[in-house]
């Protein structure tokens, strides 16, 4: 059955080297922590916490880090399907330093090519991603080919459909400039019906790092909900029914590197129960503070009670 799942992520995967000591540079770390990594993968796992029916399209490679990430899917109850093999490519590793609270440096290895770039529109299962109630795909999907022409295909397949959603997710090692980015970021925009990002995101993907100003642009290309993320001064959402901006949840940061990708499996368990605007909004914010306040990414998502008790108990 390739048909009900509730969320289908399609995007990055691989494997996140942690060090085991922070406030120190790599070169005098000496011991780590490996675990399930890549945006798109950790949203279907944080999505997952809440129980929701998550798979994740991409590849890994065809070695250990790729047996072991199927393994860890299965773990956190993520259908691994739709994970493909490209046996020409080493499967990624992404190491980064933890300098809490807001210095958090990434070395991504993903040379020659990362695996879930090398996805071809033939390989997709369009009947799933149209049945899925919510699709969600990242930017860096469209930074090469041929995952590019595999991202918009999936969109145009879905045709603007149930919740469709883009996380602007930009990374400027992935891309010849923020212009080029610009340009593909418009093409997926005309698909999706939600966008979510920070202001540098919102930059890429709009050319305005004001964050009412972006949230416009982003509802005038057809968007229903525009998220725009500010940092120390919360989250701001606009869609039909106005504008919401919730404040952060006050956290003890360890490792905010993970804290988006628990905002956006929070942003769709709300979405999918049906919470008003500004629920969902204070929800999200709460998983991801919860993340940043742990050492690990996909290790420390969240169930629906620990959020809960981030917010005081109150939804």
């Amino acid at each position: 059955m390739t048909t009900g799942f509730d969320l289908v992520t399609m995007g990055r995967i691989g494997v996140d080297i942690y060090p085991e000591q922070t406030g120190v540079g790599l070169e005098d770390v000496t011991s780590f922590g490996k675990y399930l990594g890549g945006s798109a993968t950790n949203v279907a796992v944080a999505a997952a916490r809440y129980g929701r029916r998550s798979a994740v399209i991409t590849k890994t490679g065809d070695d250990p880090f790729g047996r072991y990430l199927h393994r860890a899917l299965g773990e956190f109850g993520v259908d691994d399907r739709f994970v493909g093999t490209s046996a020409h490519l080493p499967t990624p590793v992404t190491f980064c330093e933890i300098f809490p609270p807001d210095d958090f440096p990434l070395y991504f290895y993903r040379f020659p090519k990362a695996p879930d770039l090398d996805l071809f529109p033939e390989e997709l299962d369009l009947d799933a991603i149209r049945a899925a109630k919510v699709f969600w795909v990242t930017v860096t999907g469209l930074s090469q080919e041929p995952s590019r022409s595999a991202t918009l295909a999936a969109l145009e397949a879905r045709g603007r459909e149930g919740i469709t959603v883009l996380d602007l997710d930009y990374r400027p090692m992935f891309w010849e400039s923020r212009e080029q980015a610009r340009e593909w970021v418009g093409k997926a925009l005309d698909h999706v019906t939600v966008a979510v990002g920070n202001l540098d995101e919102c930059d890429t993907a709009v050319a305005s790092r004001e964050p009412r100003e972006a949230a416009k642009a982003l509802r005038d290309r057809g968007i229903s909900l525009a998220v725009v993320k500010q940092g120390p001064k919360g989250v701001l959402a606009v869609d039909d029914s106005g504008e919401v901006e919730v404040p952060p949840v006050p956290v003890d940061v360890v490792n905010g590197l993970g804290a988006g990708d628990a905002f956006g499996g929070a942003l769709v368990h709300g979405l999918l129960s049906g919470w008003d605007t500004e629920r969902v909004m204070r929800f999200a914010n709460a998983a991801g503070a919860h993340v940043a306040g742990e050492l690990s990414c996909s290790d420390a998502m969240p169930t629906e009670a620990q959020v809960l008790r981030k917010l005081g108990g109150n939804a």
